[in-house]
This record gives C-alpha cells, sequence and structure tokens, in this order.
C-alpha cells in the first residue's frame, strides 16, 4: 500500500538534503513525499523542486495560505496513498522507518496507530537535558504502547512519527482543526477516537534540536497554548458531572484554574503549601487536600511541577482508589 509522507517546509535549507536523501532511502519503496514551501526565505523551494525532477515520487507546492496547518492540508489534499504519516523538514529517517511503521499497521489493521521510538540529537549544540529525559519518557510509553496513559502531561504522539491508515485519518478530522499545537490537538483527537497504539521498540527517528526549530520560536507553541488545549480536550472528553479539584496553586495550577473557572464556576483548589491554604486567589479559596476525603466521587488534575512530588500525589490518589486518566489526569 502507498504511503503518503506530508512535509511541511520553512527555511530548512541547511538540513533539507539530509532530510530527503534519508527519504529516499527508505526500504519501503512504495511512497509519495508532498512538501509545501511555507514562505521560506532561502533556497528551501528550489532544493525541493531539484529533488521533485529527479524523483517521480516527490512533488514540491507552495502554501497558498499561511502557517503549518495550511500547509499539511495542502499536502494532504494531494495526498494518493491508503496510509498517511508526516515528516520534519529537519529530521531523518533510519532507512527502515516506513518500513516498521507500515508492517505493523498492516498486521494491526485499522483502528490502530503505529508509532515508533524517536532519538534526539544536535550537529550545533549540546543536547538539553529535557530533551533527553523527553526521549526517554516517550521511548518507554512508545516501547508498551501506553503513550496515552500520559496524555495531558505533554504531547505523547511524535508528530514526525506515526502512521495511520486514511480512513483513521479521516475519522479523526485529519488537518481540519485550527487549534495549536496541531500535533498535541492531533494526538488528542487520535485517543477521542479510541484508537490504539501499537508497541514498538526501535528508534526509527531521528529529530534534531537546533535554534530555529518552530517549537523554540513560534508563538503558537508557547505553553500557555499547551494548558489552553488540555483544559479544552479535558472538558470535552473526560470531565464528567462530579467535583472537579485542582491540585497545585503555581503558576501551572494558576493558568489551568484561569482558564476553567470561566466554564466551571464551582471549583475545588487545592494545595500542600501552607502559606497559601486559606486565601482566596481568583475568587476561590484554597484548601488543603484533606477535603479530598470530604468529596464524593471526585476528578482532580494534578497541576504540579516537582517531580517527587508528583509521584507523591500520584500515588497517594491511587491509594485512595482513584485511578488515572478516569479520577485524576496529571497536567504536569
Amino acid at each position: 500500500m502507498k504511503i503518503s509522507i506530508l512535509m511541511p517546509v520553512k527555511n530548512a535549507e541547511s538540513f533539507l538534503t539530509e532530510c530527503l536523501d534519508s527519504i529516499i532511502s527508505q526500504s519501503y519503496e512504495n511512497w509519495e513525499l508532498i512538501a509545501v514551501d511555507d514562505g521560506s526565505s532561502d533556497d528551501s523551494l528550489q532544493i525541493l523542486k531539484n529533488y521533485e525532477q529527479s524523483d517521480q515520487r516527490i512533488t514540491a507546492y507552495r502554501n497558498d495560505g499561511v502557517g503549518i496547518i495550511d500547509a499539511l492540508r495542502l499536502a494532504y489534499n494531494y495526498s494518493q496513498g491508503g496510509m498517511i504519516t508526516r515528516m520534519d523538514a529537519d529530521d531523518i529517517m533510519t532507512s527502515d522507518k516506513l518500513e516498521v511503521l507500515h508492517k505493523n499497521l498492516n498486521i494491526y489493521g485499522p483502528g490502530h496507530l503505529a508509532v515508533g521510538g524517536v532519538k534526539y540529537f544536535s550537529s550545533e549544540q549540546q543536547l538539553g537535558e529535557g530533551y533527553k529525559r523527553y526521549e526517554q519518557w516517550l521511548n518507554g510509553l512508545t516501547a508498551e504502547g501506553e503513550n496515552f496513559t500520559e496524555l495531558y502531561r505533554e504531547c505523547v504522539i511524535p508528530s514526525p512519527c506515526w502512521m495511520l491508515h486514511k480512513a483513521d485519518f479521516e475519522q479523526v478530522g485529519a488537518f481540519d482543526s485550527d487549534e495549536y499545537p496541531e500535533d498535541y490537538d492531533l494526538a488528542f483527537r487520535m485517543y477521542q477516537a479510541d484508537l490504539e497504539v501499537i508497541p514498538c521498540i526501535k528508534q526509527i527517528h531521528l529529530w534534531r534540536d537546533h535554534p530555529q526549530r518552530s517549537s523554540r520560536n513560534d508563538p503558537n507553541y508557547l505553553d500557555n497554548r499547551f494548558i489552553k488545549l488540555k483544559c479544552h480536550h479535558f472538558m470535552e472528553y473526560n470531565f464528567e458531572d462530579r467535583p472537579l479539584v485542582v491540585w497545585g496553586a503555581g503558576k501551572k495550577g494558576k493558568s489551568i484554574i484561569q482558564h476553567l473557572k470561566q466554564r466551571l464556576p464551582d471549583l475545588y483548589w487545592i494545595t500542600e503549601n501552607e502559606k497559601k491554604i486559606g486565601h482566596e486567589i481568583y475568587g476561590i479559596a484554597v484548601e488543603s487536600p484533606d477535603i479530598l476525603t470530604e468529596l464524593f466521587l471526585p476528578q482532580v488534575i494534578v497541576a504540579i511541577a516537582n517531580p517527587d512530588e508528583q509521584a507523591a500525589v500520584d500515588q497517594r490518589l491511587f491509594t485512595m482508589g482513584l485511578y488515572p486518566m478516569v479520577d485524576y489526569f496529571m497536567f504536569c
């Protein structure tokens, strides 16, 4: 079955040749690459056109809109494959990436989401510890196919390392949504469509870190948008008519409260910080976690930055008989 690779491109001339060569070198050869230049000011489009002339599987277009979502929509509109995947213009595929994803998706069939392990690298600077931790965490979930169990922590589906049957991609809404970050929004929609993640232990995508990355510079990827997106999808899919509690009164907890109180006038807000207990913030009284024992079947959003404190809260809630992704959600 033909695989359609959708790739937005913006000012990627420094990395584009290496990226395209890795696609051409794939062991699975029945693919098409639809690349869309999103207003590059460098030679990215010319590089794409040169490759288009040398390999009939590659087509290049200019974005007739603005931004990565419009570029992805345009690419998808031209796609003809029965399986859909995405690629980033500054990254590299291992030679068997498409083969691994196609094989897994073919074995498990529709209703499943193929993913693979990722490896961060940087040719320009030392790789940050945050990227290393994210890689380890994400690959651990992918190895077990448990990605959606941690959905509210961070984006659990690597944007350039997934594959779906076209019918399933249509079912989740393709790129119809205007929400940013578009990759995280898509991950939520995959989860809400009850797609099952196929476990994969192999690292098949090389994820490049560099100072010009969109996630570092584009305002659409600022953290406050992540909170807004998480709150939106929680209210649409996971919230039940039960007492809702936000645990944590730091920066993230405050941001969550501001988003949720617009839709829920009756919120509970708790913290273990004794300096904040008993005070009113944004019109809501901050209380001790002890009130959890007084509430009937509460749902809890955890917004705590410290990893050790997160683990302690996770254990405490589970000991109370509450279950993750049903009764409590780690927004951290």
